[in-house]
């Protein structure tokens, strides 16, 4: 029996056929991740897919042989995330290359259609253009959108797209379906068609105002990975004066609100406890992107003053005896441990203190309901339970709402139980933002502030991300300083809030901080008879790939450079190098050199301040500038503050070496309060010297990017 169900959608009737038997429900799910996200999001469709009677055949966008776009009949969904400062993640990048094949041509995939999900940080200049690559190139080559494209945000929070956008998938699908359905009812009855892709909702969804406008109007088709809870009338053990909503403690609407919570997603993993005895893997095991070396520190100087708001390191590292190399500007990746007292800490909240050198075995769970379930690549086969905390989960991790769904169910008593389920429901989504997000809970915060949750092993090795190493410029010249690296960092310091009443360091820059305190502050029993340090600490490091932040190959050509703070570290290894080429080339051609240096204090944290000195008076560098942003000043006119501020004071200058010049442009540090600030000097000078508006400013800028005359090395 053929049902016909009539439903409004954009003020217009759309006609289904509900022919289940008939009509082909199957779609393919591509996902390209780079630390787990895009693959995370992916599987959650595939959970809800099932429940909407739907197939998802979900691949790696990178298994190329399990899946063919080139013969694909079905709706294709994509989930892509962007890394580095725009790249596509490396699991994308074959993908990428074929489908930017020149030769193809403008149909190749004008049999399909597809709807596309981006993850990125609008912190950073080239937002979601992994996702946007991949969008514009199906469109060039013919492809159609049956949904539009979701752009989602992690600085404000990929939920606020992510859910909304997987909530209207399923009406577009129907639609996709049907459309299908019609084609091949046309095809089958020798009928020409020129029907075009489904109608879908507005362009792309970006974590705006959009997103809130966003309906669904067919409240038939329900988000079936969610359960709708009673509610409850329980209420965590708080003050009757308790009228604020905190980390556990709920305030109406959402504490007297019915929630709307993810389904619990399948365990898939399996743990076992074996001996003590052997030996834990190399560090090296972990790391799949390339070689790693470890190397020692050989130095250590602090670079700002004792009351200085933000303490800088400068470290050392020998590389003479390895065949690491690097150029000035390059990045590495330096290997991280957790802290060795939230470790501890972590294994006596789970009962497993005794078990901490016991060697596991880490197996997928048999019969498991999980798509795609395989070994975890960054879980060494072998090794103690302490190695895994220590080296192989980022326990400091913000967890995720489904990982908060699966705590729901360790956790024993019911206000807290409530509290839980509140903060990964839709009805929690600001409290989940405000109180999880924004503040950086990690599990560890969770678990004292819920203690009644006890989770299970195999739970934390599910949910807990992959420890990544982290990524520090290089501040040196391999040629001015042979066999050794040099790094400069903040020591970043997580002062305590509401939501986290124990403050913290960086995972990274506080253990490299403690593991060379014995060289900034020796002691007469750590030091030998020639006054240096008895005992070599010894980092693992390796190489970043793919960076073009390096000097220009033409040494005639002039440079800018604006670096405040520690931005200034990949310019002490510019001006390293172009000395030494000064000193060895003297019938060399070397173009002008500025650098736009800014601290808070003067005398405080002044980064280099001697080094900078020197490169001035050798003619190394051509012209300093700096500002400080907290210091007073008694003079008639304040100087400015900021290195963007400096900028602007010289106007014809910049003009002069980017357009006239064709000079470099090269910018490091923070990007929302300064690259930014720095960008927008940069389209203004152009507009004002060029006299042109700032539309076409911003264009010159951008094609100034595009030749890789104005880069940027920035974090947010």
């Amino acid at each position: 029996m053929i049902v016909f169900i009539c439903s409004i959608f954009k003020k217009k009737k759309v006609l289904f056929w509900e022919m289940r038997c008939d009509l082909k429900r199957r779609f393919l799910l591509l996902y390209a991740t780079q630390k787990g996200q895009a693959k995370a999001i992916a599987e959650e469709i595939w959970q809800q897919a099932g429940a909407h009677g739907l197939e998802a055949d979900m691949h790696c966008i990178s298994e190329m042989d399990k899946y063919n776009l080139e013969t694909e009949k079905d709706p294709v969904v994509i989930v892509i995330s962007t890394t580095g400062t725009g790249d596509p993640p490396d699991t994308a990048r074959k993908f990428v290359k074929k489908i930017q094949d020149t030769t193809l041509p403008p149909d190749h995939f004008a049999h399909l259609q597809y709807g596309l999900l981006g993850l990125g940080d609008s912190e950073y200049t080239f937002f979601c253009n992994g996702g946007k690559t991949v969008d514009r190139q199906l469109q060039e080559l013919g492809a159609q959108r049956f949904y539009d494209t979701g752009l989602a945000d992690d600085s404000v929070g990929l939920e606020l797209v992510v859910d909304p956008w997987i909530d209207g998938l399923w009406l577009a699908l129907e639609e996709a379906f049907l459309l299908q359905k019609e084609k091949e009812d046309m095809s089958s009855n020798g009928v020409s068609s020129s029907l075009s892709a489904a109608p879908h909702i507005g362009h792309e969804l970006n974590s705006s105002s959009e997103v809130q406008n966003l309906k669904l109007e067919d409240e038939r088709v329900r988000s079936a990975d969610v359960l709708t809870q009673k509610l409850v009338d329980i209420h965590l053990v708080t003050s009757t004066a308790d009228t604020e909503p905190s980390l556990v403690h709920s305030v109406p609407p959402v504490s007297q609100s019915a929630l709307n919570i993810p389904a619990l997603p399948p365990e898939y993993i399996e743990v076992q406890f074996q001996d003590t005895h052997g030996e834990n893997p190399h560090l090296s095991s972990l790391i799949s992107e390339g070689a790693t070396f470890e190397v020692p520190v050989t130095k250590a100087i602090q670079l700002t003053r004792e009351d200085a708001i933000k303490t800088a390191l400068l470290l050392e590292l020998d590389i003479a005896d390895t065949v690491f190399d690097y150029q000035p500007g390059d990045a590495f990746y330096v290997i991280c441990p957790n802290n060795v007292n939230e470790v501890e800490e972590l294994l006596h909240i789970l009962g497993l203190s005794e078990k901490a050198e016991y060697f596991v075995c880490v197996q997928v769970k048999q019969g498991t309901k999980k798509k795609g379930a395989a070994h975890l690549q960054h879980i060494p086969e072998r090794s103690t339970l302490k190695f895994i905390l220590t080296w192989c989960l980022e326990i400091r991790a913000i967890p995720k709402k489904a990982f908060l769904r699966a705590l729901v169910e360790c956790t024993s008593d019911a206000g807290e139980k409530r509290r839980l389920q509140e903060l990964c429901s839709r009805q929690g989504a600001s409290d989940y933002t405000r109180f999880i997000r924004d503040s950086n809970v990690c599990l560890l915060d969770l678990l004292r502030a819920f203690p009644s949750c006890k989770p299970s092993l195999n739970l934390l090795i599910e949910h807990l991300p992959k420890l990544q190493a982290r990524s520090y410029s290089v501040s040196s010249s391999n040629l001015y300083q042979p066999g050794k690296l040099c790094f400069v960092f903040n020591i970043v310091e997580f002062p305590a809030c509401p939501a986290r009443p124990v403050s913290r360091k960086g995972v990274c820059t506080g253990w490299l901080a403690e593991l060379v305190a014995p060289l900034l502050h020796p002691s007469k029993n750590t030091l030998n008879k020639k006054g240096g340090s008895s005992s070599t600490e010894k980092i693992s490091i390796f190489a970043r790939p793919n960076n073009t932040f390096h000097l220009p190959a033409d040494q005639s050509v002039p440079f800018m450079m604006v670096g405040p703070g520690t931005g200034i570290s990949p310019f002490i290894g510019f001006l390293q190098h172009r000395q030494k080429l000064r000193e060895e080339h003297t019938d060399w051609e070397f173009g002008e050199t500025w650098l736009f240096f800014g601290c808070r204090h003067q005398d405080r944290d002044y980064l280099f301040k001697d080094e900078l000195r020197c490169f001035l008076e050798n003619g190394t560098l051509t012209h300093l500038k700096v500002c400080f942003s907290r210091d007073s000043s008694t003079a008639e006119v304040a100087p400015p503050k900021y290195v963007q501020d400096v900028i602007r004071l010289y106007a014809k200058e910049v003009a002069r070496v980017l357009l006239k010049e064709r000079g470099y442009f090269y910018i490091c540090g923070d990007k929302k309060h300064m690259a930014d600030g720095v960008s927008d000097a940069v389209v203004d000078i152009l507009s004002m010297e060029m006299e042109a508006d700032k539309l076409e400013a911003m264009k010159i800028l951008a094609k100034l990017r595009e030749a890789k005359r104005y880069l940027q090395d920035v974090w947010s």
